[in-house]
């Protein structure tokens, strides 16, 4: 997985932990495609094929978007092609844009690819899973291959006695969306699920990545970041096993360490590239011009921001911005 201070700002912590554990995610969301794989061979991340395939222009840039490069256990060669859809609300076109990716991977490769979707909105009646169209003497029906982590709320004590890594992620993303207007209960499940990789006994390599998506993902308002990592610095001193110090925050003290005019505007603009999607350059250079104070209470505003009108709305707000 790519150290922290050397990953680019806007990367997706689900693009790092899907390449990082990708078997277990496939074991995890896709148990039957992931039995077609010989996991013994070698798989491989196609990402110069796949920028041939996704035109930024037309479909805007993806999060986690990846194609994969996998030996089926009868020897032949296997792509898939996995989309995170990470949005707050659903996408209209969505269904349309797996069967436009699955096409051109057809068209420019002539290879079949397995397209799987992991949808992480908030929306329970978005469910999508295929695409069509009918007319008198043309027919087209694509399906593609999908999991709802919203349906994982049922099923909470299951992840809890899992240890795959991706049970873990899957509650992150939960506590997260149901913590949106409780940050004081965003910290204490934070610290549980945190304090949890320990309890579980995993490898040290294998704490630090996990903890690293738990803390990109579950933003905290600075003062209680601020408690948090006391409270987990004492619980580390506690254990004895400094797998993850403070000097690896991936937030605030990072943001000092570069700087913290700068960093902060970092650290901002990564959070709401998280939150509400792509920003224009014309939108980041207006985040860049504020102050430091209108940095941090920008901050602490975008944790209950879900579209990128909430992000208009309050710098319509603060129009010294």
């Amino acid at each position: 997985m790519t150290n922290v201070s050397n990953r680019a700002d806007f990367d997706s912590p689900w693009k790092e932990i899907i390449e990082a554990y990708f078997p277990q995610a496939m074991d995890f969301f896709f148990p039957e495609t992931y039995a077609l794989i010989n996991w013994e061979r070698p798989y491989q991340f196609l990402d110069k094929e796949f920028q041939q395939i996704a035109r930024e222009a037309e479909q805007g840039k993806r999060y986690a978007d990846q194609l994969v490069k996998v030996w089926q256990t009868q020897g032949e060669e296997l792509w898939l092609l996995v989309y995170v859809e990470i949005q707050a609300q659903k996408e209209d076109n969505f269904s349309k844009r797996m069967f436009t990716y699955n096409f051109r991977i057809f068209d420019r490769f002539d290879r079949p690819a397995i397209s799987l979707a992991i949808l992480c909105d908030s929306n329970r009646e978005w469910r999508p899973s295929n695409y069509s169209y009918n007319y008198p003497n043309t027919r087209l029906t694509f399906e593609f291959g999908s999991v709802k982590l919203l349906d994982y709320e049922n099923r909470f004590h299951e992840l809890e006695n899992s240890d795959n890594p991706f049970a873990t992620v899957v509650m992150a993303h939960l506590k997260t969306q149901q913590t949106r207007s409780s940050p004081e209960q965003r910290k204490i499940w934070k610290f549980s699920l945190i304090r949890r990789l320990y309890d579980l006994g995993l490898e040290e390599q294998d704490i630090r990545n996990l903890y690293r998506f738990i803390d990109w993902v579950m933003i905290l308002p600075k003062a209680l970041e601020n408690q948090f990592w006391e409270e987990f610095k004492q619980f580390e001193q506690e254990r004895t096993m400094r797998y993850v110090t403070t000097g690896e925050r991936i937030g605030y003290e990072r943001g000092k360490a570069e700087g913290k005019q700068e960093g902060e505007q970092q650290l901002i603009l990564r959070l709401l590239q998280i939150r509400v999607g792509e920003l224009s350059p014309e939108l980041q250079k207006r985040i860049r011009s504020l102050s430091l104070n209108q940095l941090e209470n920008l901050g602490e505003a975008l944790l209950d921001f879900t579209v990128m009108e909430d992000l208009f709305n309050w710098l319509q707000t603060n129009k010294s911005a």
